[in-house]
């Protein structure tokens, strides 16, 4: 658990070293009781001994007694996915709504 936004992270490494989620960039969507961060990470694999394609979780934390715990997440798969959702959130949600 952490007390502040900036020591959540992603990034796992194994008893040998070995990093096993890399965590390569983050954005705090959300601040507060509920703070919600999106993460881009790779995942190691260990057949091929490199890391696989970028993907992203938007992970969501709950703040209590002054400790972050983490509460819930979604993992975005593939670049494939990602794209079919910017696509569907931008007709939902087009640039010149006011809303």
């Amino acid at each position: 658990m952490s007390e502040t936004i900036d020591e959540l992270t992603i990034e796992w490494t194994d008893d040998d070293g070995v990093v096993t989620t890399k965590e390569l960039g983050r954005e705090v969507l959300t601040k507060g009781q509920w703070t919600t961060i999106m993460f881009l990470y790779q995942d190691w694999d260990k057949k091929s001994e490199d890391y696989g394609p970028s993907k992203i979780r938007i992970q969501r934390y709950q703040k209590r007694d002054g400790r972050y715990m983490a509460r819930s997440k979604f993992n975005i798969s593939s670049a494939a996915q990602a794209r079919k959702m910017v696509d569907i959130i931008t007709e939902w949600f087009p640039s010149d709504d006011k809303a």
